[in-house]
């Protein structure tokens, strides 16, 4: 535990068993570091923590004071974490991103789908057409908010999943984690809150940490994955300025909330004039015939930014994503011209000759049954080897398994202990900064069944039935 951590239980008790009653000022950070011994850092993340509590909170000029509504507690369930920089998940991902880059390496730990069943020819002959036109590199008309054309095939899309849609409404950004961090810096400044899934995408941290913001977190409901009381009740107690949430194919646990759950999400994020920032890359990869609605679907009054991406669909190489932005295009496109300044324009022009055509399609249709096969096959062996000592999250989307691992195993030393063999997997660490929930691994399940593939496969059953 930090002594931050250490200093704030301590303090914590003194509010709720009366020693310092209501409005009682507490030490001033230097008069605490004094008391208490610790450093004047230490103090101020402790004293952060208890105000993104609600047990205390801050006047200008004059410190902290304990707040009336110290004693009102949100349910043990909704875990309350408040970044600092004692966290350092930015650090975390960078080593983590670093150690997987290798061609040798079983990518496991992968965020994408395996390369073999992306980038289908008819994209890569399009590419290569118009790669030996000089038109196709003209950026002047591919600057933001992005390609006309691309942006009203993209609103097309929308149209048709019942979501009414102007090309004015689209951004295109370099990706979708560029969407998604344009759209909470344009949505929030420094000291703000925001609500994210506790085991959530680690590019949700990282951006919050990033802009200085207070985050609470919502735990993941056991039956219908999203924890709709706990949500109500947070939002209830809490100023949450923006809400960042993955609702279908949640990476990395894989779940999918139902229609009824995200309406009645939406009709909350309207009472309480709170904004959703929707990362929705996987929506493409459902399987059956049903694609799940988006929160989009279901917005009322344009709180929902959603935003997605074709890197999960056609590749790495075509990291285009989009925000449907609406009311704040504008503002996001002038924070673009600041950073990414716009998507590769070669890529926009190959994306509006494939995309429109009968191609993508097909290619999306292919895609979601290898996916669906292999990541079957990859769920029985598992569950197989290590269904006695594991617990094995294995929902009808995506790519990805999620593995609960006995309780003596790191999931980072066992990361550690595989990459060493050049064999790659997603810690729980990266998605989840409390110290408690350190014992869940993701697992990319999207390649081929190959000697290789279940070699690695194997080593990484023994790893686990052999941990010492």
């Amino acid at each position: 535990m930090y002594k931050s951590e250490q200093l704030a239980q301590h303090l914590r008790r003194l509010i709720e068993n009366g020693s310092w009653p209501v409005h009682t000022r507490l030490p001033s950070l230097r008069e605490q570091a004094e008391i208490s011994g610790f450093s004047l850092m230490t103090v101020m993340n402790a004293y952060q923590d208890l105000e993104a509590q609600g047990l205390i909170y801050s006047k200008e000029k004059s410190g902290y004071f304990v707040a009336e509504n110290a004693k009102t507690q949100i349910p043990q369930s909704a875990t309350i974490v408040s970044l600092n920089p004692k966290i350092e998940i930015n650090s975390l991902v960078f080593k983590y991103l670093k150690s997987i880059q290798s061609k040798d390496i079983v990518p496991f730990g992968s965020a994408f789908p395996d390369h073999h069943l992306l980038t289908p020819s008819k994209l890569l002959q399009v590419v290569s057409q118009m790669a030996r036109d000089q038109k196709s590199y003209d950026q002047t008309t591919n600057l933001p908010p992005g390609n006309l054309a691309l942006r009203k095939i993209i609103a097309q899309r929308y149209c048709m999943q019942g979501i009414p849609t102007d090309a004015d409404d689209i951004v295109i950004t370099s990706g979708g984690l560029d969407a998604l961090n344009l759209s909470l810096q344009a949505l929030t400044r420094p000291g703000d809150y925001i609500l994210l899934q506790q085991t959530t995408f680690y590019g949700a941290w990282q951006a919050a940490e990033r802009l200085g913001l207070k985050v609470i977190t919502l735990p993941e409901h056991a039956k219908y994955g999203f924890d709709l009381e706990a949500f109500e009740q947070v939002i209830q107690h809490y100023p949450i300025k923006v809400c960042w949430f993955m609702l279908n194919a949640q990476n990395p646990i894989g779940f999918t909330v139902s229609d009824e759950i995200k309406y009645k999400i939406a009709k909350l994020l309207h009472e309480h004039k709170i904004y959703l920032i929707e990362d929705d890359v996987y929506e493409e990869l459902f399987y059956g015939m049903h694609k799940p609605l988006s929160m989009k679907y279901f917005d009322r009054g344009n709180l929902v930014l959603h935003c997605s991406s074709f890197s999960k669909t056609l590749g790495a190489g075509f990291r285009v994503g989009w925000v449907y932005a609406g009311k704040y295009s504008e503002q996001i496109q002038h924070l673009q011209l600041m950073s990414t300044i716009s998507a590769n324009a070669l890529i926009q022009n190959a994306l509006v000759e494939f995309v429109s055509s009968h191609h993508y399609e097909k290619h999306l249709r292919l895609l979601r049954r290898r996916l669906e096969k292999n990541k079957k096959r990859f769920a029985q062996y598992l569950k197989q080897h290590l269904g006695q000592c594991c617990e094995i999250y294995n929902f009808p989307s995506g790519y990805f398994l999620w593995i609960k691992l006995p309780l003596h195993i790191s999931s980072l030393e066992l990361y550690q202990k595989l990459i060493i063999k050049h064999i790659s997997l997603a810690p729980s660490p990266l998605f989840n900064v409390l110290e408690t929930n350190q014992h869940y691994i993701r697992l990319n399940c999207s390649f081929e069944w190959t000697s290789r593939i279940q070699d690695a496969l194997d080593q990484f059953i023994q790893s686990i039935l052999n941990f010492p």
